[in-house]
């Protein structure tokens, strides 16, 4: 009975964990780029990092994002059986990247790992969502549009492909989180039209 509850905890407190590095920090550090909380959005994103220190420290951020996203729901599919342990552990990585405990509870807007949490959790589920990304930048030529959208419709790809209340709920969560963290975008957006 104790491991039941102590697997799933560790497995969330490793999530989190891992989510609470920051590689757009690290990657610019590394690199000897200017930190991305400096300018630019002052967000620890790719698309900031793109901005303000180049493609190639984007890419990288772009990439540890994602697997911090990954790499928690492996590892949680690979020592539990539960959908839902795996995408506790994953929106434990996505809260961890948001707000990191290693560097002040200032993190990124999560686009990445989310994404990344998606994929793990259903390669399927990411797909869909990485389509719905695509298309609507092929139409709105706007990042973060293409984001909005697309995790607006995660919660759906969800249902449809994993019909699990609680994993939808928690996938719901997380693109309203998304959106908080966007709400700057989506207020300049509407002050555009």
């Amino acid at each position: 009975m104790m491991a039941d509850v102590l697997l799933p905890a560790l497995l969330v407190a490793a999530g989190y964990l891992l989510g609470s590095i920051s590689t757009a920090i690290i990657a610019c550090r590394l690199l000897g780029r200017p930190d991305p909380r400096s300018g630019g959005s002052r967000n620890p994103g790719a698309t900031n990092v793109m901005r303000l220190a180049g493609r190639d420290a984007a890419l990288i951020t772009l990439a540890g994002d994602m697997l911090k996203g990954v790499v928690p729901v492996i590892a949680a599919r690979m020592i539990s059986d539960d959908p839902v342990i795996w995408m506790l552990t994953g929106f434990a990585a996505f809260a961890g990247h948001l707000f990191p405990l290693f560097f002040g509870f200032r993190g990124g807007k999560g686009v990445a790992t989310a994404l990344g949490v998606l994929l793990a959790l259903s390669p399927l589920v990411g797909a869909l969502t990485i389509a719905t990304w695509l298309v609507t930048f092929a139409i709105a030529r706007i990042s973060a549009v293409s984001a909005l959208v697309s995790f607006l419709l995660a919660p759906v790809w969800v249902v449809l492909v994993l019909p699990s209340l609680a994993v939808t709920a928690l996938v719901g969560l997380m693109s309203a989180l998304l959106f908080w963290r966007h709400r700057a975008n989506v207020s300049a957006l509407l002050q555009r039209r």
